[in-house]
């Protein structure tokens, strides 16, 4: 049997098996938990790195600091923003952006403090 249609086979089970039995608020309880776990998962491994760098960057000059902490403070701001309300049409894209751009000042930041001449 072809593995994508034996895929396809299981998902239509599994969805049959929630029609038929109901289970629509218990696969919403679900997707909430998994949602928080991610969130989780993200957060403690933004932990560690940090955690594992925290020395080098106290070495950084004031400027570098404030402006690497507080585009990561932007960032979670953000993504609690996001997940609180959610975000559809202009607002979506506003809050892509505002995390591609943290990311890139946190980027640029790290690399400025890394550039060896």
């Amino acid at each position: 049997m072809n593995p994508t249609l034996r895929g396809f086979l299981i998902l239509a089970l599994i969805a049959l098996i929630v029609v038929v039995l109901q289970l629509e608020n218990t696969l919403v309880a679900l997707t909430i938990i998994a949602r928080i776990a991610f969130i989780l998962a993200i957060a403690v491994f933004v932990f560690l790195v940090w955690r594992e760098r925290r020395e080098e960057i106290s070495l950084w000059p004031r400027r570098a600091t404030t402006a690497f902490y507080g585009a990561a403070i932007l960032a979670v701001a953000d993504l609690a923003v996001y997940w609180y309300g959610g975000a559809h049409g202009f607002q979506l894209l506003a809050f892509v952006a505002v995390l591609v751009l943290c990311g890139l000042a946190m980027f640029r930041i790290w690399r400025d403090q890394h550039h060896y001449a």
